[in-house]
């Protein structure tokens, strides 16, 4: 099983109530480690996979109305090195974003720099191959940058505001405070951290797993 059917299966998890609870007494804020995965827009999904091509869900995420495809396709960087089954989510949106971890960008031998999503202008330049085609991307490969989804009540709560960074401490054997992590308001967000898998693993982050700001 890899990480982003994980992450959907402890998602629809909880959607059904069958949590067994999120780490009782750390944090009300849900960690979601975010493995390799793509962003894609209409026309590259057009040319790895054919002419009105559409996705097919594999399962939520835990943003709504985001989703985890069963379609996959490998990722090839300037070395010539590639990585292979990386997930497209959707829905299709307007650019394509490919999200890898720093581990990952070693393997592919590329150096894409840390941006919100959507921020692409500069971003590295990576190959993506699908069964129907291939697409070279001029830009579009990042690695994110740490952040927290909430709502507008959800920020108020807290204190915080829409493009604030904030520190985040993980308790436990390897104990660590993360700092530069993103505030992203929005009127329909679900209250999530999203971590890298390098982040997770630095932290120990086992899921399912709640943190509170550091104050």
């Amino acid at each position: 099983m890899d990480d982003v059917e994980r992450i959907a299966r402890e998602v629809i998890r909880r959607l059904e109530g069958d949590e067994p609870g999120v780490n009782a007494g750390a944090g009300d804020i849900p960690v979601t480690i975010s493995a390799r995965h793509i962003h894609v827009a209409r026309g590259v999904l057009d040319a790895l996979f054919g002419e009105g091509f559409e996705l097919t869900k594999r399962g939520d995420l835990g943003q709504p109305g985001e989703f985890a495809s069963e379609q996959t396709v490998t990722v090839v960087g300037r070395s010539m090195r590639a990585i292979e089954d990386v997930r497209l989510l959707g829905p299709v949106r307007t650019y394509t974003q490919v999200e890898v971890s720093r581990t990952d960008a070693f393997r592919l031998g590329i150096d894409p720099p840390v941006r919100r999503s959507g921020d692409l202008a500069g971003s590295e330049a990576v190959t993506l191959v699908g069964p129907a085609g291939t697409v070279a991307l001029r830009e579009g490969a990042i690695r994110a940058t740490r952040h927290i989804h909430m709502t507008e009540r959800d920020a108020r709560e807290r204190g915080v505001k829409d493009g604030e960074l904030v520190r985040i401490r993980f308790p436990g054997e390897r104990a660590l405070v993360l700092e530069n992590v993103l505030i992203r308001v929005g009127k329909t967000c679900a209250l999530e951290l999203h971590l890298d898998t390098d982040d997770a693993n630095a932290a120990d982050v086992r899921p399912p797993l709640a943190v509170d700001i550091l104050r």
